[in-house]
Parts: structure tokens; C-alpha cells; sequence
């Protein structure tokens, strides 16, 4: 299996140096990260997440990236928030989908169809709320707020959505004690 991984590593590595952000990448990632071997994948894992991480850097970071639309840009944050979260490598997942999110709500201000619903915010939150980080769930939370109160702007909020930031600011506390407790700081 070792040379069968190897073999598959290389692979995933040519494509990503081929900029081939796609589906096709990706299954051949998870066929790495589905080893039988424990140990084997363990160290496969420890690489697979060096590529990423190295390849991403350069590809959302680059010259080229500037002249990419709006929509490729998301395709490849997509890609490699799917491609960390298949190498388990959750925060680097995190941080990419927040990204992600972000630039869709700051580019997309005038089509509310395109914009981050209030149910993305909220799930990008209960997910870092879930996996221990804590300050991306309380600014997931934040978003998920503006993100109802600016649904409609010029009829105020109704009874419903009102209970639910509400709902959110209860969450946002709960997560903020969290955070307290673990660190002994107070958080604004």
C-alpha cells in the first residue's frame, strides 16, 4: 500500500500544481486519506496537509489570483475548504469556509440571492462552535445576525426573526463563557 499512496500523492500533487481544483483532485484525495493502515495514514495525513497548505498559500495569495473572477476565486476557496476537511485538517477548513463566506457577503451586497444566508453564518458557527473555536463561532454568530437583520431592511424585524437573534445571542454567550473559562479573559 505504501507505494500504491506514494503513487497516489504524486498524483494529487501534479494536479494541484496543474491548478486542477476540481472533483476529480478531490476523489483522488480521498482515496489517500482512506488507507486500512493506521500508521501509514497518519503520515500520509502529516504530508497530504503540508501540500495543502503550501499550495493554497500560493494559489489564493498570487499574482494570478487578482485577475480571477469573483466566482473562480470562491471555486478554489471551495476546493481546498472541501480538500482540508477531507485531510482532517478542520481549522485550515474553517478558516478558508470564513473566507469564503466573508468575500461572498462583501461582493455580493447587492444581490441577496448571492448573499450568505442567516442558515450559512449559523452552520459555519455550530461548526466551529464543535470543533473548539470558539472566536470564529462568536463572529459566525455576529454574521448570522446582521445577516437576519438586513433580510429586509426597510420592513424592520418580525416577531419570528426577533426570537431568533435572540436564540443567537444566547449562543454567542454561551460561547463566549466558554472562552472566558478556558482562558481566564474576558472577550468583547
Amino acid at each position: 500500500m505504501a507505494g500504491e499512496a506514494e503513487e497516489l500523492i504524486s498524483i494529487f500533487r501534479s494536479q494541484l500544481i496543474l491548478k486542477r481544483y476540481d472533483d476529480s483532485t478531490l476523489r483522488v484525495l480521498h482515496t489517500i486519506m482512506h488507507s486500512k493502515d493506521v500508521g501509514l495514514l497518519l503520515s500520509v495525513r502529516s504530508l497530504v496537509r503540508e501540500i495543502l497548505q503550501s499550495t493554497a498559500f500560493e494559489s489564493l495569495k498570487g499574482v494570478e489570483v487578482l485577475e480571477k473572477t469573483v466566482e473562480e476565486k470562491l471555486q478554489i476557496i471551495g476546493f481546498f475548504v472541501h480538500a482540508f476537511a477531507l485531510a482532517g485538517d478542520v481549522e485550515n477548513s474553517l478558516a478558508l469556509k470564513y473566507e469564503a463566506l466573508v468575500l461572498r457577503d462583501h461582493v455580493f451586497v447587492n444581490s441577496p440571492h448571492l448573499q450568505v444566508s442567516y442558515d450559512e453564518w449559523l452552520k459555519f458557527a455550530e461548526d466551529s462552535l464543535n470543533n473548539g473555536f470558539y472566536l470564529n463561532a462568536i463572529q459566525g454568530y455576529d454574521h448570522a445576525v446582521l445577516s437576519l437583520q438586513s433580510t429586509h431592511p426597510n420592513h424592520g424585524v418580525s416577531c419570528v426573526q426577533a426570537h431568533e437573534v435572540e436564540e443567537i445571542k444566547k449562543l454567542k454567550d454561551a460561547t463566549r463563557t466558554l472562552v472566558t473559562s478556558q482562558s481566564g479573559t474576558e472577550i468583547s
